[in-house]
């Protein structure tokens, strides 16, 4: 799994999908076949339109289809870990 830049600019984004995909392909063409790297998993809820674009093939959409998750409040947290 990959992430892009966290940005709202969708060509700095693309940028990234970009490397990435092609540091795959530097992988797949350096490593012995049997080894596949055939799925490229990168992209979330927010950019994986670009990432499917540039050759997603496992994207992570849970906050698409469930919403964003609530985070624990510091209540829930140890005191020594509080800073």
């Amino acid at each position: 799994m990959t992430l892009a830049l966290f940005s709202s600019d969708a060509e700095r984004v693309r940028q990234c999908f970009v490397r990435l995909r092609n540091l795959r392909e530097q992988l797949r063409q350096s490593v012995h076949a049997s080894i596949g790297l055939q799925e490229l998993s990168m992209g979330m809820s927010g950019d994986f339109e670009i990432a499917i674009e540039e050759g997603a093939t496992v994207v992570r959409v849970g906050q698409a289809i469930f919403g964003a998750r609530s985070l624990p409040d510091s209540h829930d947290w140890p005191h020594e870990l509080h800073v």
